[in-house]
């Protein structure tokens, strides 16, 4: 099993302590998609990041984004496990399960900042947001 760098985990934690600490729900979303797409490649990350979407989600009352949080709760450590997850995928139940999508270039230069341990995702081309 792939685990996560220092840096890695760090830059994860960040993330989620962001959403943690943030004033709007909209800002919430923000740094726990951010958190997701770093997470994506390592399990145990890849699940709790969705455990705490869908616990926002059920604060929120939105069922919608609850339901699809609940079978991307399931999904989660398979699909790190198998490395069959879409790159840059934001995470939430308004995108689709296996949609790539475009990294942020901030979180993409984090990600690919570190020559030893590389984030898999740096790997990929990133696709176009046309």
């Amino acid at each position: 099993m792939i685990r996560p760098s220092a840096h890695v985990r760090e830059l994860y934690d960040r993330e989620m302590g962001s959403a943690r600490a943030a004033a709007s729900t909209d800002d919430r979303w923000l740094h726990l998609e951010r958190a997701h797409i770093v997470s994506q490649p390592y399990p145990w990350l890849h699940t709790r990041n969705h455990a705490a979407m869908l616990y926002l989600a059920v604060c929120q009352r939105d069922r919608r984004e609850a339901l699809g949080q609940l079978l991307r709760v399931t999904v989660a450590a398979p699909g790190s496990l198998s490395g069959r997850y879409p790159p840059g995928n934001t995470g939430r139940a308004t995108v689709g399960l296996m949609t790539p999508m475009a990294i942020p270039p901030d979180l993409m230069a984090e990600l690919s900042g570190r020559a030893t341990n590389r984030h898999p995702a740096t790997a990929l081309e990133p696709p176009s947001n046309r």
